[in-house]
């Protein structure tokens, strides 16, 4: 019973710092648009030390974009590239931690571009978005992401 206690809390926890973290960077206008600095995103390194950390970031990401006013797509589109991030972060990343932000960042490269020209009604090209949004999520879960990472790694 502790131990599902403490996997709920855990994803809980996350998904609350994913959604204040989007709020913060909504706020300065950073969160949305063809360059997205989410600085939430750096929380995709978590599954590297909590396995809950892949619930954690799916519900926060949905929380967020609901919150955010994002249309429905963005939502499930949005949030499902952050889950299959999280994934590989996990699965993959745990053998080779340095690998853990590249799956997030390819993932939002892939989904987001099409989001922002289908349901924004981005003119930009698909190639612009997936470079504008790719360097949003490099900076964010590559060097904040690998920073939380080395940060938590000599606490955890």
């Amino acid at each position: 019973m502790k131990e599902k206690t403490l996997y709920l809390t855990r994803a809980a926890l996350i998904a609350a710092l994913y959604v204040i973290l989007t709020f913060l960077a909504n706020m300065f206008g950073l969160a949305s648009g063809a360059i997205q600095f989410r600085v939430a995103e750096a929380l995709t390194i978590m599954p590297l030390f909590y396995k809950e950390a892949i619930p954690g970031l799916w519900v926060g990401c949905v929380l967020a974009n609901i919150l955010t006013g994002c249309a429905m797509w963005d939502v499930v589109l949005g949030s499902i590239a952050t889950l299959l991030g999280a994934l590989g972060t996990y699965y993959i990343g745990r053998k080779k931690p340095i690998l853990g932000p590249v799956f997030p960042i390819i993932s939002n490269m892939l989904i987001v571009p099409p989001v922002l020209q289908y349901v924004y009604g981005a003119e930009d090209s698909y190639w612009f978005l997936v470079t504008t949004v790719g360097i949003g999520e490099i900076v964010c879960c590559g060097v904040l992401g690998w920073g939380l990472y080395k940060v938590y790694k000599k606490i955890y």
